[in-house]
């Protein structure tokens, strides 16, 4: 049996994307970062915006920009999303109609800012399945921006909803909604690693994903002067907060982020000389220099390897069958 059949029976395996999201806007970046990614490969997704990304009086020419894009050849590897108008925005429907309508079929995500509660979220994913399934497209995934404080309050329920893949961390907005009661300064680091209540919120939106299986992504790291900071940024996000994903908003911080969240080598030769081992086992109780392992340990050494293997990291030549 396959492992991913052993070690979540009865359950979903969780879901596995490239540990970095590249946000552009602009028909300039967004080109820049298709050519980026046809460098690199597969290792980050790409997210077109037509939220932040169009100018007032041209959404229309916008998001047929990004379906356009999405849908073209340079598009090699299908992993590029694409952020729609909040839920309350007029745009919001002509958006998904537009995109779904031209690129259903190669496109990796919609994602959704800005939801106030499940039921908003549940009524997007609605209107998305409508132009979506009128393309020919069942399930396509979609990615929910928790930065309200209803979207936060129901943020468990809205990580268990099937279609949902991903929860990104909205942090600018989040503090926003708190009318200067959160300073600024909570919005970078050091401040958004130690206030307290944005603390509780990203550990809140990590929990839940993390209990339903699904992906949660860091905010984003606004010092585009400093590659440095980006790396810092996503190896607490990673280290201390659970995170195995984080927005990027320039090429520089893509590499750094990605380094940042990868396993080192050595816990890849670990996990895939245990899950080997397991496997001769029948994924039965084994010892490992001198420890015992099992199915829980196995899952972990099993997510490790995913997570290497999203990022493009080299994996041993035995892995193959592990994933």
């Amino acid at each position: 049996m396959h492992p991913s059949e052993v070690l979540f029976q009865g359950k979903r395996p969780p879901v596995s994307l490239p540990v970095c999201d590249h946000y552009a806007g602009s028909d300039k970046l967004m080109r820049k970062s298709i050519a980026l990614q046809q460098e690199l490969g597969p290792i980050f997704d790409i997210t077109f915006d037509c939220e932040d990304g169009a100018a007032a009086g041209d959404e229309i020419a916008h998001a047929e920009l990004v379906t356009h894009l999405i849908a073209s050849d340079a598009n090699q590897f299908n992993r590029i999303g694409a952020r729609v108008h909040d839920v309350h925005s007029e745009f919001f429907s002509q958006d998904v109609a537009t995109i779904c309508r031209g690129a259903a079929q190669r496109l990796a995500y919609l994602a959704v800012p800005k939801v106030d509660s499940v039921a908003e979220a549940v009524h997007a994913i609605h209107i998305i399945n409508q132009h979506a399934r009128s393309a020919g497209r069942e399930n396509l995934p979609v990615h929910i921006l928790i930065e309200t404080h209803g979207a936060l309050q129901d943020v468990f329920a809205i990580a268990a909803l099937e279609q949902v893949e991903c929860l990104s961390f909205g942090i600018m907005d989040f503090v926003s909604a708190h009318y200067g009661a959160i300073p600024a300064s909570a919005m970078r680091t050091p401040g958004q690693f130690t206030h307290p209540l944005v603390v509780r919120a990203k550990l809140a939106m990590s929990a839940a994903c993390h209990a339903h299986g699904k992906v949660p992504s860091h905010n984003v790291t606004t010092d585009i002067s400093d590659s440095g900071i980006a790396a810092n940024d996503a190896s607490r996000a990673c280290a201390e907060f659970g995170y195995t994903r984080m927005w990027s908003i320039h090429p520089d911080q893509i590499k750094p982020i990605i380094k940042s969240f990868v396993p080192r080598i050595s816990e890849v030769a670990e996990a895939t000389q245990i899950l080997f081992e397991a496997q001769a086992a029948q994924w039965g109780p084994i010892k490992h220099n001198g420890r015992l392992h099992d199915r829980a340990s196995y899952r972990y050494f099993w997510t490790i390897l995913q997570r290497a293997r999203a990022s493009g990291l080299p994996l041993p030549d035995n892995a193959a069958n592990l994933l």
